[in-house]
């Protein structure tokens, strides 16, 4: 039988409450209030940083505050930056490709719930869908990307919008829903990959 941390990573509905879940999120929480209150590259940032986010490159940058529910199930590639106020809910698995920057208040939520409101409010179970996000991707000012969503590569998703489907490679979307607004000229796509 599964334990609700498989079910929680397979996306199958499962219990938040689990007392290995909870001491995972215990984990995180410290972690994230030992880098919150430190200061930029300092070793107590760089150690709690390292702590939260064990499966990122060393060469991550993340302004303090930020938050994360595990992760432990966030994986990030080399020389991503993450300004103030970016919150990951790693529900299930989060891929952060290279060089993607991410702007102030950016939110990746993998996490969701049942329609049905027997399962939601009685039940009390949740799910989540994975989400990934290509190389040299820019997701603007509070951008939030929704369960189940990959930003392809090179793309750039404007200020404010909320991403609830799949972006495909070399464009810009903006609005809520994001939408392509155009596609990236082949010397964009050259900058973007320097």
């Amino acid at each position: 039988m599964k334990t609700e941390k498989q079910k929680m990573l397979s996306g199958e509905l499962y219990r938040a409450s689990d007392s290995e879940l909870v001491a995972d999120k215990k984990r995180s929480r410290e972690a994230a209030r030992r880098f919150n209150q430190s200061l930029p590259e300092t070793e107590e940032w760089k150690t709690a940083l390292r702590d939260m986010l064990p499966n990122a490159h060393d060469s991550l940058y993340v302004e303090p505050p930020f938050y994360c529910d595990y992760g432990l199930h966030v994986t990030i590639g080399e020389n991503v930056f993450m300004n103030f106020n970016c919150t990951i809910l790693d529900v299930a698995p989060v891929t952060i490709g290279n060089r993607v920057m991410m702007a102030n208040n950016v939110q990746l939520l993998t996490a969701t719930h049942p329609l049905d409101v027997q399962r939601r409010v009685y039940d009390l179970v949740e799910y989540g869908l994975p989400i990934t996000i290509g190389d040299n991707v820019w997701l603007g000012g509070s951008v939030i990307v929704l369960p189940g969503v990959t930003v392809g590569k090179n793309s750039i998703v404007g200020a404010g919008s909320v991403v609830t489907k799949n972006v495909p490679d070399n464009v810009i979307v903006a609005g809520n829903p994001a939408r392509i607004v155009r596609e990236l000229t082949a010397e964009e796509v050259a900058e973007r990959q320097g």
